[in-house]
């Protein structure tokens, strides 16, 4: 491998580690993810779950689907959102709390029937329940509860910071 060939290695890499690690993305996300939870009365550790199995927190990331940012909101879900750019951290996150939220009241606070209606879609979910048993549906559910255990059990300084401001 040439020198080009090794800085450009080492530049993908650096991108691709500011872009998922600390950088002021993602100190960015994680403090709307906070706001908008905590206004919404959603658990930050599940939020921070869907955006890290969602995006792995890259502000726009897309999906072959079709659904984009970190919280990979679908076209039709983001108008019905009343979201015009779904690379904006602001705008997404505050969509996907407001989506998440409706989920989980949907579904009377039950975590899990909520992250299988945000994975696969609420309609299947509310017809089938718990005897959904896509294999998808079934791993991505597991994975979301182990990761937002672990967010749970972390203590943040960003969600004790939030000043108190109006938030959409």
């Amino acid at each position: 491998m040439n020198c080009f060939g090794c800085l450009l290695l080492v530049i993908c890499a650096a991108t691709s580690w500011a872009q998922t690690s600390t950088g002021p993305n993602r100190r960015e996300a994680e403090y709307y993810v906070a706001a908008y939870a905590q206004h919404y009365r959603v658990p930050v550790p599940l939020v921070r779950a869907v955006v890290e199995r969602e995006s792995n927190w890259r502000p726009c990331a897309s999906s072959p689907k079709g659904a984009v940012g970190l919280m990979q909101l679908m076209p039709m879900t983001a108008q019905h959102l009343r979201v015009s750019d779904r690379c904006n951290i602001d705008q997404n996150v505050s969509g996907g709390v407001r989506y998440l939220a409706w989920l989980i009241q949907k579904f009377h606070g039950d975590l899990r029937l909520a992250s299988a209606a945000y994975y696969a879609g609420e309609n299947i979910v509310s017809r089938r329940g718990l005897a959904y048993r896509n294999p998808d549906v079934v791993a991505y559910v597991s994975r979301m509860r182990a990761t937002y255990l672990r967010f749970a059990q972390e203590k943040t300084e960003i969600s004790e910071t939030i000043p108190k401001r109006d938030i959409r």
